[in-house]
């Protein structure tokens, strides 16, 4: 099966972008796994697929991790989505409704070349990220191998851990973010923040994804990390937040409000390759 694609990035979110509308396209787990493989595949966090969408939204947008898996949202790769449909033709309209699994979403390309996406409105009742909980708080003690840390938990779609911490570059990402990732209390495993709060209007934020590790950037993580901050009055809307593939814009009006995200979309090349 002989497959084109195209290769694209938000803030160094690297993705495989996979027309499924003009071409027939069924790939399996071993496949998937394989695209993202960066050494003997393509190379990627994500594979994203641009399907036709089953109601009245423009499109149907699939996301599945390196580890194969299928997830529910991704906020960078949902820009790339946005700027690859307008960029090969498939609509002309602005913004563009596109169906998840976790729901609607309405990226707009701007002007400048930026996206803005509505990701929606977070969701914070335990049951709902999921998450096990007696009850919604603001935030969590949670055992990681018999060390208590305080976490928030959301959802942005998909669910969110995060920790605020003194030293981004000294945050245990890669030994602890493992961990909590695959913690009991989260069914569906989580993607795992850790902020550096700089000011009121800026932070520093690494993400452990789930499924696919350590990103240089995460976009519904950015949101989640906002959110977190400014339901623990320690942020005000608009949050700069600086990932180490470069910034995003966060703007959260609070409860029952969408979180907006603006940030860049790019398109590094294209390619076919046989599975």
């Amino acid at each position: 099966m002989k497959i084109k694609f195209t290769k694209m990035h938000g803030l160094g979110n690297d993705f495989v972008v996979i027309d499924c509308i003009n071409q027939t396209i069924s790939l399996n787990q071993k496949q998937l796994r394989f695209i993202a493989d960066r050494h003997f595949g393509i190379g990627c966090d994500q594979i994203l697929l641009v399907e036709k969408a089953s109601g009245d939204a423009d499109f149907f947008y699939r996301i599945f991790n390196a580890d194969g898996g299928e997830v529910e949202q991704c906020g960078n790769g949902a820009r790339c989505f946005v700027r690859y449909v307008h960029d090969y033709g498939l609509t002309q309209k602005n913004p563009v409704s596109v169906e998840t699994l976790s729901g609607l979403i309405t990226p707009t390309l701007q002007n400048n070349g930026e996206v803005t996406v509505d990701m929606g409105i977070p969701r914070f009742e335990p049951v709902e990220i999921p998450f096990v909980a007696d009850h919604r708080a603001l935030t969590y003690a949670l055992d990681v191998k018999g060390e208590t840390v305080k976490i928030s938990a959301l959802s942005m779609g998909n669910p969110h851990a995060v920790r605020i911490v003194d030293d981004i570059d000294k945050a245990p990402v890669g030994s602890e973010g493992a961990l909590i990732e695959t913690h009991p209390r989260f069914p569906k495993r989580v993607n795992v923040g850790y902020m550096q709060i700089t000011d009121r209007h800026c932070i520093q934020l690494r993400v452990f994804e789930r499924g696919a590790g350590e990103t240089l950037a995460c976009g519904t993580g950015a949101c989640a990390a906002v959110v977190a901050g400014i339901q623990q009055d320690m942020l005000d809307t608009p949050v700069s937040v600086n990932t180490r593939g470069g910034k995003l814009s966060i703007r959260w009006d609070g409860e029952n409000q969408p979180v907006w995200m603006t940030g860049p979309a790019v398109t590094v090349f294209e390619g076919e390759i046989n599975l």
